[in-house]
């Protein structure tokens, strides 16, 4: 029996039948059916997603960075 894995979509796709995926939905897929969009960038699992979310406030933003720079000159 094969894994399936929750993913999220960062770039709208089509899902079949007419339809597409919406920003932010969370599909399960396998890691098969996954592979070629996430290469694409159109989606990413959401556990990683999670982990980004949770590192990104303690890091400074390049923006933030530039501005020190800026100043410290």
């Amino acid at each position: 029996m094969s894994i399936r894995q929750q993913y999220t979509v960062l770039v709208p796709f089509p899902i079949g039948g007419g339809h597409w995926s919406s920003v932010g939905q969370q599909l399960e897929l396998l890691d098969v059916e996954a592979s070629a969009l996430r290469a694409a960038g159109r989606l990413e699992l959401t556990r990683v997603l999670e982990t980004r979310q949770q590192a990104e406030p303690a890091t400074p933003s390049t923006a933030a960075k530039k501005a020190a720079a800026k100043k410290a000159e």
